[in-house]
């Protein structure tokens, strides 16, 4: 019998017909044998003076919202070149108010030398309500970072002064509240130079009556899974500027999508010069915004390959990233689940298809003992290859009682061979990093501005882990730091190439959580890059030539 080919298996061969042109222009994918140099991460968070712990109030009820809380958020508030640390918090039952100081949101200002002081309340953004997730952005253009937190019926637009203050202005701006948003993207869908906010929404919580999940017999009450629960629509909002935004879901064609959202990252992932949106939801297959221009989106998931895995089933997708891990010039989707199954990983085609190599990729056996929450796509030994961090605990407390798993993990490392493959390098990373806890926010940095990127985690009840970066080694790096001038102020959305790397400007990855501290590239051996693209959003494209490597390079569009 003739073998029968669909649509989706014909361009899938058309686009492997085209990768033997990239090779030539991958630069350090070039360089020879698969890599192997080691990570190294040690946990300083003791001598930090991050006094923070993340009070998400578990209750015998076991509200669903007990156990998503952590978000946390990587940005420099007030512009003096040290990235900052905002953590969320979470709020008293049944209230879900902050009645008492240990439950404010925390704003930490970066000293030095992985050295932090509590800014909050001289701030004023300790919050309100039971907090979930941070996202920040220059949103206005004044050159001051602002930041917006999200939450269980309550979300909040803090506008930075720049004086080292911020203000609420939540009500002005039009920004709403849902019943319950774990996270949000800033990005400008129709490069106006101004950036517009998507707004993740997850469930509809409470609902009337909360349901009892576990065995009453035994008296064992368990978080119940989202099955259980409404979906909700996920929101969009157009920057109009002069500090308002307009509710464009329904116009854009957003909120046609019910969906269980746990994560969201952005990228132009078809090379159209517009940004695109990737959501990953709970035990549902994914969405895949495609940028459609003029306002409006496509769901496109199904088409694209990136729904459900190959298997056909959806899984309980946490944090995602979506960044090129193979250096062939496209942007691919990582993103977290429960233990069994697996940490998916879709590789760009091109044409507007993804294909599954979890397995082949060797995420699916290295992942598959492990649950996880927050995620990033970082190199985090500078040899030119994007690995993967993820920030690990399951959702039940009681899970070890009736399946195979535990609840509190410890975080992993995926160290990329640049063969294709990852290699979990978890057990040699650093002494103390094979302590278990109840993970979940992950948010990335080089906080101390030595070329490698750290880490900063929260978990349930207890204190943050701060990972500080020592992989040994001399491999180079670069950082850049972009000031656009018709394009947004972050640049957030432009496209940088580096020798064969591709990255791009973006503050939104990992679960509740955001990183914003620039556009990082580790570059091996190289004592200088010949070439450096930049596209902005706005189309122009700018050229760098013979730049040396390790340095912060700061960028203005001309």
């Amino acid at each position: 019998m003739a073998e029968k080919f669909t649509r989706r298996d014909l361009l899938k061969a058309s686009a492997g017909l085209c990768l033997p042109l990239l090779t030539s222009q991958r630069g350090l994918a070039d360089q020879g044998a698969p890599k192997t140099d080691s990570v190294r991460f040690r946990n300083v968070a003791a001598a930090s003076g991050m006094q923070f712990v993340l009070e998400n109030n578990p209750t015998p009820s076991k509200h669903l919202i007990e156990t998503m809380a952590g978000g946390v958020a990587a940005f420099d508030y007030d512009g003096d070149g040290l990235t900052d640390i905002y953590f969320t918090n979470g709020a008293s039952f049944p209230s879900l108010e902050k009645t008492s100081p240990k439950y404010w949101n925390r704003l930490y200002r970066n000293l030095g030398g992985f050295h932090f002081q509590d800014v909050t309340e001289k701030a004023g953004v300790a919050g309100a309500g039971y907090s979930m997730g941070a996202s920040a952005a220059d949103y206005d253009n004044d050159g001051h970072v602002d930041l917006f937190v999200t939450g269980v019926g309550r979300n909040i637009l803090y506008h930075n002064r720049g004086d080292g203050t911020f203000e609420d202005v939540t009500k002005q701006a039009g920004i709403k509240s849902s019943p319950w948003s774990i996270g949000a993207a800033w990005f400008d869908y129709d490069n106006d130079g101004l950036l517009d906010l998507f707004v993740l929404n997850y469930l509809r919580w409470p609902p009337t009556p909360e349901p009892y999940c576990g065995d009453a017999s035994r008296q064992l009450r368990v978080y119940c899974t989202p099955r259980v629960f409404e979906g909700l629509p996920n929101a969009l909002y157009h920057n109009e500027g002069n500090g308002k935004f307009r509710d464009v879901s329904q116009e854009s064609g957003i909120a046609k999508y019910i969906g269980k959202g746990m994560g969201v990252a952005v990228a132009d992932y078809d090379g159209d010069g517009l940004m695109d949106i990737f959501v990953t939801n709970d035990k549902m297959r994914n969405f895949l915004f495609h940028n459609l221009g003029h306002g409006k989106f496509e769901e496109v998931a199904m088409q694209a390959g990136v729904a459900l895995l190959d298997t056909g089933n959806p899984v309980s997708g946490m944090g995602t990233d979506f960044r090129d891990y193979d250096n062939d010039g496209r942007p691919d989707i990582a993103f977290s689940a429960l233990a069994g199954e697996t940490f998916p990983l879709f590789r760009n085609l091109g044409g507007g298809l993804f294909e599954d190599v979890t397995y082949s990729s060797n995420m699916g056996l290295a992942s598959r003992i492990y649950s996880g929450y927050g995620i990033g796509m970082f190199d985090f030994n500078n040899d030119g290859w994007k690995d993967l961090f993820t920030s690990n605990a399951h959702v039940n407390d009681l899970v070890a009682l009736y399946e195979a798993t535990k609840y509190k993990l410890h975080n992993a490392v995926f160290l990329n061979r640049g063969d294709g493959t990852f290699e979990d390098v978890s057990e040699s990373v650093g002494e103390d990093f094979l302590t278990p806890q109840a993970h979940r926010g992950a948010a990335f940095a080089d906080f101390n501005n030595d070329g490698r990127v750290d880490v900063v985690v929260t978990s349930l009840g207890a204190g943050p882990e701060l990972w500080e970066n020592l992989t040994p080694g001399n491999n180079t790096w670069l950082i850049f730091k972009l000031q656009g001038t018709r394009s947004n102020r972050d640049g957030i959305g432009a496209e940088i190439r580096v020798d064969g790397q591709v990255n791009h400007m973006t503050s939104a990855m990992s679960y509740a959580s955001s990183s914003h501290f620039g556009v990082h590239f580790g570059t091996g051996k190289l004592k200088y890059v010949k070439k450096v693209e930049i596209r902005w959003p706005s189309g122009t494209r700018q050229v760098l030539t013979n730049l040396l490597t390790n340095q912060v390079v700061r960028v203005r569009e001309p």
